[in-house]
């Protein structure tokens, strides 16, 4: 992962991963990305390659699942 592909990911998508992490997944995940979490904010951090296999798949997960939280605005 390059470091432009990892500044993408932590600062466009992990906010939600983590969001959607904390309201539905179970206790490992939701400890998983608090931990990548707070890492990213060391600058000499990069994720190991289990890690960045995860985070990918966690990403991926996040834009092919159906959006539950939107609001319908009738006129």
């Amino acid at each position: 992962m390059t470091a432009h592909e990892l500044d993408e990911i932590m600062t466009l998508h992990w906010p939600a991963v983590l969001r959607g992490a904390m309201r539905g997944g179970d206790e490992w995940m939701q400890g998983f990305t608090r931990s990548i979490a707070r890492h990213a904010k060391r600058a000499s951090w990069r994720p190991s390659l289990k890690q960045e296999q995860i985070m990918r798949r966690l990403v991926s997960e996040l834009h092919t699942a159906p959006d539950n939280d939107a609001e319908v605005i009738e006129r």
